[in-house]
């Protein structure tokens, strides 16, 4: 994503969701799914901002993966788009191959749907952080967990 779009993004629903995003920041912890996949010790979502158009939620959230730790095998139900301000990002798929090495000032897309089941890994030395809109349908939770596939590395 340009920087001049998510400067935008950012701006336009932080100032349109402040005070829903202020009041889900002290849920985020126990608004999340089970997880048939955790993710590693450390990993910390942070909502920004949360706004619903029409049957769209539009949510941006920073995510902090320490090294070495994942986010736990997961898929999304809507779209995600993600830029990575700091490490790197290793993103595998379900057949355990990488498809997608992303770092610092880079963006990606994630689409949505349970054939897109993915994990994102921080294989560095430094935490790896990611601002992350998700443009999901109305009510529908962040990511849906899964089990590991078969990989060996978790």
């Amino acid at each position: 994503m340009h920087r001049t779009l998510r400067t935008k993004l950012r701006t336009r629903l932080t100032a349109t969701a402040t005070a829903t995003a202020a009041a889900l920041v002290g849920l985020t912890s126990a608004a999340g799914t089970a997880h048939a996949t955790p993710p590693g010790p450390g990993v910390v979502g942070t909502v920004i901002s949360r706004t619903t158009v029409g049957d769209t939620d539009y949510v941006l959230r920073e995510i902090t993966i320490p090294p070495g730790q994942a986010t736990g095998w997961h898929y999304h139900d809507g779209t995600l788009y993600a830029f990575v301000r700091q490490g790197t990002l290793s993103h595998f798929d379900a057949a355990c191959a990488p498809n997608g090495v992303n770092p610092a000032g880079t963006s990606l897309t994630e689409p949505p749907g349970p054939e897109h089941v993915h994990i994102g890994r921080n294989l560095g030395t430094e935490p790896l952080v990611l601002e992350v809109l998700y443009v999901l349908p109305h009510g529908a939770p962040l990511s849906e967990d899964v089990p590991n596939p078969g990989c060996a590395f978790e």
